[in-house]
């Protein structure tokens, strides 16, 4: 079904970006979990795009993860490979590591298999895949890495949020779709996610630039949903290659990792009694 587009109009007022606090400007509006009108708006400061504010957000977040998400496994499948490669020659690979917005547990569940020490959460999933492998940050663990993929399009305080992910490591992998130039309708952008309504906020490199620059840190990307905040300072062209090639490096570095899965197991399994 095609998205009610409406044209924007004068009164239609502007808002505040939620990323770098300039104004915005409308530039349509459309419904939202098939009932909403909303109002989306860019700015042109940062490049970031996003809805009026979010009302409908507990409604949609009713149902966590989305009917429609058909590539959940080979998402996980992939990122895996790009995370394993990426640590395993940029960061320090026997420390801890979190996934953070984790969902049903699958990637961190991988990951240990692989051999990595890592650790899941998310405030509106279950942990299925990983149970006994939850993080604490009462624990006050030095994290070498967060990842947090397919999140940073939910966050209604992009700051805010970042601020807290900043807080538990300084070196952060994410996946997020860049939003085209110039901005697509709903009819042209999949990403949009109009019909479950989670997605809020959509971002430029210009706009991770500008996050980059404001906590004193290197942005990295391969250009279209790969991303890294960092300390490190890396060759651009490095960071897109490990990326490119990660599928056929993996296997490689599983073979001279150490597992985690019979390891846990012995962890985790229940006497009988």
């Amino acid at each position: 079904m095609k998205n009610r587009i409406s044209p924007i109009n004068k009164t239609m007022l502007s808002t505040v970006c939620r990323v770098c606090k300039m104004q915005t400007e409308a530039i349509f509006s459309t419904v939202i979990l098939d009932k909403y009108s909303v109002k989306y708006c860019n700015c042109s400061q940062c490049g970031y795009v996003q809805t009026e504010e979010p009302y409908w957000l507990d409604e949609a977040y009713n149902t966590p993860i989305n009917d429609s998400d058909t590539g959940m496994i080979m998402r996980n499948l992939w990122l895996k490979n790009i995370a394993a490669t990426l640590i395993y020659f940029l960061f320090d690979k026997k420390k801890i590591f979190l996934d953070y917005g984790g969902g049903y547990g699958v990637f961190v569940r991988l990951m240990r298999d692989v051999g990595f020490d890592f650790y899941w959460q998310d405030k509106h999933t279950e942990n299925l895949f990983a149970q006994g492998f939850e993080f604490s940050e009462s624990d006050n663990t030095n994290v070498e890495l967060l990842t947090c993929f397919e999140a940073f399009e939910h966050f209604a305080d992009p700051l805010a949020e970042l601020e807290k992910l900043l807080s538990i490591s300084r070196n952060i992998l994410l996946s997020t779709e860049f939003i085209p130039e110039p901005t697509p309708l709903p009819d042209d952008w999949w990403y949009y996610s109009t019909e479950h309504g989670q997605h809020i906020g959509f971002f430029q490199k210009k706009t991770f630039e500008f996050l980059a620059k404001k906590y004193n840190l290197f942005f990295y990307t391969n250009g279209q949903n790969i991303h890294l905040f960092t300390e490190k300072k890396l060759l651009p062209s490095s960071f897109k290659f490990m990326t490119k090639v990660s599928k056929f490096i993996t296997p490689l570095i599983q073979k001279r990792m150490k597992s985690l899965t019979w390891i846990d197991y012995e962890k985790l399994k229940v006497p009988v009694s």
